[in-house]
């Protein structure tokens, strides 16, 4: 029987408050402009930008899926007429969106990909297997407010962090007392789809640095942008319905 000795370094540890990891220097392509609100369609904005270059992005599809699997019956009408308004994505170009995002990221870099419960239950992991990218996290977003729902009333919806290969946390991830649950109201005037600025704020400044560009290709109601601003970060993003 082997009599392995094992020496245990009681300093070492998985945490740090430190970010070493570096984005490049990038050229912003011709007509792209940091810090505001470009009307573009999301997959042409990612092509034109150049492969491993940014540390974080954020991506919020708009699922055609749940339209098409729920049938409330309410589409179109009163709470719902705003989000059908919206261009719905089939999940062939959610595919895309995710296969540039990929492509842009630099090595450990991380996607903050929001799904809803029907998408979380179903499952995305198929959405990944053409990537470098793995699910390393998971972060509830309650509401604080009724949704639709045949049985229960959705509250929450659900952030997924994404990192590309190789996955790491030390010298990444600078901020450990985030909650996994994570209680915000937004202002939903403006936008249907308007997510939580203080939790976009704190992931930003726990995976990026002081002017790093956080990018997001469908970027709703442009909180992501707000964010950056908080954070001292630019922000290079589009949508299609701006």
């Amino acid at each position: 029987m082997l009599n392995l000795q094992i020496k245990v370094n009681k300093k070492a540890s998985v945490f740090s408050s430190k970010r070493i990891l570096k984005a490049p220097s990038i050229i912003i392509p011709k007509g792209y402009r940091l810090n505001t609100k470009m009307k573009m369609d999301g997959i042409k904005f990612l092509s034109k930008l150049p492969n491993k270059s940014f540390s974080v992005a954020f991506f919020d599809p708009q699922y055609r899926g749940v339209l098409d699997s729920l049938h409330y019956g309410n589409e179109g009408k009163k709470r719902s007429k705003a989000r059908c308004r919206l261009t719905q994505m089939t999940e062939s170009l959610i595919l895309t969106f995710i296969a540039g995002l990929n492509r842009v990221l630099i090595p450990s870099g991380h996607l903050f990909l929001w799904v809803d419960k029907f998408h979380l239950c179903t499952g995305i992991s198929s959405w990944l297997h053409q990537t470098d990218l793995s699910i390393v996290d998971m972060i509830t977003w309650n509401k604080d407010r009724m949704g639709m729902g045949y049985r229960t009333r959705r509250s929450s919806e659900y952030l997924l962090v994404l990192q590309k290969y190789p996955k790491r946390a030390k010298g990444v991830w600078k901020i450990h007392s985030i909650p996994d649950v994570w209680k915000e109201e937004v202002n939903r005037t403006h936008h249907i789809h308007t997510k939580p600025l203080d939790l976009q704020s704190v992931l930003i400044a726990a995976v990026s640095n002081k002017g790093d560009i956080v990018i997001d290709p469908a970027a709703g109601s442009f909180s992501v942008m707000e964010a950056c601003k908080k954070q001292s970060r630019n922000f290079l993003g589009c949508d299609i319905n701006k």
